[in-house]
C-alpha cells in the first residue's frame, strides 16, 4: 500500500489553497466542508508567510512552474502538499469521496487513474442507502450508554453489529427513526440482561419475475435475511439472489390447489409463522411476487405484525401490470388511446369472479390479474357492460421471464386465447384490455402472438 488512508480532523484549522479556477475552487470547497479555515493567497506567487500555521496545502496554479514554486515554498514551511494532477509533487493525494451525512468513503488508485476512482465512487454511491448517515447518528446516540451498560467486549461488539445490520438499522433506513430508537433501546436492555432480542420482518416485492427488476433494497435484504418466506410464484432466479445460508420456506399457493387437494399455507398460518420467527430474533423477508400491496395481502401481514408489537418494513416491487406491459411493449396509457388505467383482479376475496362496472370504456385500459381461468366470465361481464367485442386484448404469461408467452386478439375471442395459458404447468398470466393491447402484436416475441 503506497498511501495510508487517514481521516484528518480539519475543524478550525488553517488550510492554504494556491491557485484560481475550478480545480482550486473544488479543493477550497472540500476543505471548508470539513470545517477548515481556508486561506487563498492573493498574490500570483505564494510566500512563506502564507503557509505559516497551516496543516495542509492544496496547489492548483495550472502551470508546472507555478505549481513547483508553490510546492517548494510549502515544503520549506513544513506543510504537507497536494498538487492537482501532479502526483510526483504530492505528499498526500486527494481520493474520490462518497459523503452520506457523515458516513465517508474514500477511494484511491494511488494517483494512477482518477477516472477509475470516480467510476468506483459511482458504484459505491449506488450501493449505499441514502439514509446510511442516519444510522451512524443512531449509533452515536447510544455509544455512551452501550459502553456503560455492556462491559463484556464480545457482547458489546455483538450489539453494535446487530445495530448496524438488524431491525433498528432497517427501520432507520426506512425513515422510522423513532421506531428504530425504541428497538435499539429494547435490544440494549436485552443485551444488558443477556436476553435474546426480537428480529424484524420485511414485506418485500419481488417484481414480475426478472431478477434484474428487483429494487436495490430488496436485493440488499435478500442478502441479510435469516429466513425467506416466499410465494410459489417467485422464480428460482430471484431466490438465487438470497444469502447462501438463508432458510427458504415456500408458503405460497396457486389458484386451483384447494380443488386439486394440494397442500398450501393458509393466510393465518403465514402470519403466525412471521410472528413466531420475528419473536425468535430472526430477520425475515416475506417475499411476494410483484408488489406486496397490489393483490398481495401484504397489508394483512403488516397488521398481524403490528398487532403483535413487532417491527416491520415494506419494500415495494414492480407490480405485474407495469413490468409485464413494459416487457411486451404495451403502453398502459397513451396520448391517443388511453388516458387512464385500472388494475383489477379476476377473483374476489371469496374466490368468485369480481363484478366490474363499465371500466373498459373508450380511452381506458384494464389490467386484470389472475383472470386467465376466468376468461369466459371476464369476456361476458365486459360485453354486458358495453365494451365493444372488437376491443383489443392481450394475455401475457410469465411476463419479463425467459419463457414469456403472448397471445393477442379481440375481446370476443378472449376465452379461446386464454386456453393456451391455463394448462397445468402454466405460469402467472396478466390480461390487458383496451386499445393499447394491440401493441402486443409488435412485442419482442411476435412469433408467439396470435392475432385474430
Amino acid at each position: 500500500m503506497k498511501h495510508l488512508p487517514l481521516f484528518f480532523d480539519l475543524t478550525g484549522r488553517k488550510v492554504v489553497v494556491v491557485g484560481e479556477g475550478p480545480s482550486a475552487d473544488r479543493r477550497a470547497d472540500l476543505a471548508r466542508s470539513a470545517g477548515a479555515q481556508v486561506t487563498r493567497p492573493l498574490a500570483d506567487v505564494a510566500e512563506a508567510a502564507d503557509f505559516r500555521g497551516a496543516v495542509a496545502a492544496f496547489i492548483a496554479t495550472g502551470t508546472l512552474e507555478g505549481d513547483t514554486m508553490a510546492q517548494r515554498i510549502a515544503k520549506i514551511a513544513g506543510v504537507p502538499v497536494n498538487v492537482a494532477d501532479r502526483p510526483a509533487l504530492c505528499d498526500f493525494i486527494l481520493p474520490a469521496i462518497v459523503d452520506r451525512d457523515g458516513v465517508v468513503v474514500a477511494i484511491s488508485t494511488g494517483g494512477a487513474s482518477p477516472t477509475l476512482a470516480s467510476v468506483l465512487r459511482g458504484r459505491i454511491e449506488a450501493s449505499l442507502p441514502d439514509r446510511i448517515g442516519a444510522l451512524a447518528t443512531l449509533a452515536r446516540t447510544f455509544r455512551a450508554q452501550v459502553n456503560a451498560l455492556i462491559a463484556d467486549p464480545g457482547r458489546r461488539r455483538g450489539f453494535w453489529r446487530r445495530l448496524a445490520e438488524g431491525p433498528a438499522a432497517r427501520l432507520t433506513l426506512a425513515g422510522d427513526e423513532a421506531g428504530a430508537r425504541r428497538v435499539a433501546l429494547g435490544e440494549l436492555d436485552a443485551a444488558r440482561r443477556r436476553m435474546s432480542p426480537v428480529g424484524i420482518a420485511h414485506i418485500v416485492g419481488a417484481g414480475p419475475g426478472d431478477p434484474d427488476l428487483l429494487t436495490l433494497r430488496a436485493a440488499q435484504l435478500l442478502q441479510e435475511a435469516d429466513a425467506i418466506l416466499h410465494d410459489e410464484l417467485v422464480p428460482p432466479a430471484i431466490l438465487g439472489r438470497a444469502r447462501r445460508d438463508a432458510e427458504l420456506v415456500a408458503v405460497g399457493k396457486r389458484a386451483g390447489w384447494k380443488e386439486s387437494g394440494q397442500a398450501g399455507w393458509a393466510q393465518a398460518d403465514i402470519e403466525a409463522e412471521l410472528v413466531r420467527r420475528v419473536r425468535a430474533g430472526q430477520t425475515v423477508v416475506r417475499l411476494k411476487a410483484g408488489d406486496p400491496f397490489i393483490f398481495g395481502r401484504g397489508g394483512e401481514e403488516v397488521d398481524a405484525l403490528r398487532a403483535a408489537g413487532l417491527p416491520v418494513t415494506v419494500v415495494p416491487g414492480i407490480t405485474a401490470a407495469l413490468g409485464v406491459a413494459a416487457s411486451v411493449g404495451i403502453p398502459l396509457t397513451h396520448r391517443r388511446f388511453a388516458s387512464a388505467v385500472t388494475i383489477v383482479t379476476g377473483h374476489g376475496a371469496d374466490g368468485r369472479a369480481a363484478t366490474w362496472p363499465a371500466l373498459a370504456a373508450q380511452g381506458h385500459t384494464l389490467a386484470i390479474y389472475m383472470g386467465a381461468t376466468e376468461a369466459a366470465s371476464v369476456r361476458d361481464r365486459l360485453l354486458d357492460a358495453g365494451t365493444p367485442p372488437d376491443t383489443p386484448v392481450a394475455i401475457v404469461e410469465n411476463g419479463t421471464r425467459p419463457d414469456e408467452r403472448v397471445s393477442a386478439g379481440r375481446l370476443s375471442d378472449l376465452a379461446r386465447l386464454a386456453a393456451a395459458h391455463t394448462r397445468g404447468d402454466a405460469g402467472p398470466s396478466l390480461i390487458i384490455v383496451g386499445e393499447v393491447a394491440a401493441y402486443a402484436a409488435d412485442a419482442k416475441h411476435p412469433q408467439l402472438a396470435e392475432v385474430s
